[in-house]
């Protein structure tokens, strides 16, 4: 994973758009030259796209790597749906190119092995971009890591900005009396247990749209957070002064299912 995350980036510094996937596990492998590329910047568009198993159905353990995209300060989107699968990595390309990142795709275990109907849409040919020395950018001595620290700082914010504004979260507003934040395939198991309920799709899962979720939680009478494993989007509404009820009665561990869900919530 390691030297096909390093590959990857080189491609994408000579100009080509590249994409390394992995599992949870294989980040961690690959978590040295992430860190330093997440410095870089890309030149041609960079992705990650990462597998999660809630439930460790093949893998040594059930680490969220939602935390990798906090801490590698690198943007991560979340499809849950075959067609966002398809969707969301394109627009990982082109948010990588946009802002200059490299981009995480986040699934999980149930979101690999789903299927469904997808409109393909058309095929576009992206040319090579012109590579262009820049040691600066691309030579990750400190002289040159502290500069480029600033610079994915101030593309942070223009990343929250967008995390607000683009529509990759949205509110799908329903009864106000209860709201539920939710993201991934826990979405679907929300839309499926609490279908009159107001929900909070989180696509961008880093950085969150603060924004949205205080818009929300202001005009929702209860709020729940539904997700796999770890408690990040509820530490994360929570760090915001916002009241929210989450693993008090959502399992920390596995998978969740439409089960699972219903029990909690109904």
């Amino acid at each position: 994973e390691k030297v096909a995350l390093e590959v990857a980036a080189g491609a994408s510094i000579a100009g080509a758009r590249a994409l390394a996937s992995m599992k949870h596990v294989g980040l961690n492998v690959a978590a040295d030259p992430l860190f330093t590329f997440s410095y870089t910047g890309v030149n041609g568009g960079l992705v990650i796209l990462n597998a999660d198993d809630p439930g460790a159905w093949s893998s040594q353990n059930e680490q969220d790597n939602r935390h990798i995209a906090r801490a590698s300060k690198i943007p991560m989107i979340e499809p849950s749906s075959p067609q966002e699968a398809k969707d969301f990595t394109m627009l990982a390309f082109e948010l990588s190119e946009q802002f200059d990142r490299p981009v995480i795709v986040r699934i999980t275990t149930r979101i690999a092995h789903s299927q469904g109907i997808v409109e393909m849409g058309e095929r576009k040919n992206v040319p090579l971009r012109e590579f262009v020395r820049n040691p600066q950018k691309y030579v990750m001595i400190p002289a040159h890591a502290r500069p480029r620290h600033k610079f994915i700082e101030e593309q942070f914010v223009k990343l929250k900005e967008y995390s607000n504004k683009s529509g990759i979260n949205r509110i799908e507003w329903g009864n106000k009396k209860r709201g539920i934040i939710t993201d991934s395939v826990a979405y679907q198991y929300v839309k499926e247990t609490c279908p009159d309920d107001s929900v909070l799709k989180i696509g961008m899962v880093w950085p969150m749209p603060d924004d949205i979720i205080r818009e929300f939680a202001a005009a929702v009478g209860e709020l729940y957070v539904v997700e796999e494993l770890d408690p990040f989007i509820e530490d994360y509404v929570k760090a915001l002064g916002i009241k929210a009820v989450g693993k008090e009665i959502i399992p920390l561990l596995n998978e969740l299912t439409p089960e699972i869900v219903n029990q909690a919530l109904n």
